[in-house]
């Protein structure tokens, strides 16, 4: 799809991934094109996954998350079946906001949310170490976040 992306569906992304809220009419007048090409290339950037969906990004401190903390796991065991269920079983906490693969020291790092610093050590001693053939795990608590970005950056098409 990469190869499939114009210079033109470029700047539909940094648009939207700028304000998903902006009309599609809007959009065309920034690039340079009308109605319906414009809604044709959402669409189509929609249908291939590269646009997966449109979300509302919410003021974390504003409804009580104080603590985000990143956790690193590594597993007792590394079977292909063993990852598999921890993934599942993580995959349906909802607090844990991200679940990514690692090579190196650990086997996974999972970003959590909790209200504060005493629900995050609960939430820990509850629910992470009584996860299935959880080995060791590393917790690192964020103290400020200095940037924080939620648009990818686009390589220019040649």
């Amino acid at each position: 799809m990469k190869d499939q992306i114009d210079a033109k569906d470029q700047m539909i992304l940094e648009i939207l991934q700028e304000d998903s809220r902006i009309s599609v009419k809007e959009i065309g007048e920034r690039i340079g094109l009308s109605f319906t090409p414009t809604y044709e290339r959402i669409k189509n950037l929609e249908n291939n996954n590269v646009i997966k969906k449109y979300v509302a990004l919410v003021d974390r401190l504003k409804i009580g998350i104080e603590l985000v903390a990143y956790c690193n796991i590594t597993l007792k065991e590394q079977s292909r079946n063993a990852l598999l269920e921890f993934e599942k079983l993580v995959n349906e906490i909802p607090q844990v906001q991200e679940v990514i693969s690692l090579s190196g020291n650990y086997d996974y790092m999972l970003k959590i949310i909790a209200e504060d610093i005493k629900s995050y050590n609960e939430f820990v001693v509850n629910v992470i170490s009584n996860i299935p053939n959880m080995g060791l795990y590393h917790s690192s608590i964020v103290l400020n976040e200095v940037k924080k970005e939620t648009a990818y950056f686009i390589p220019k098409q040649d």
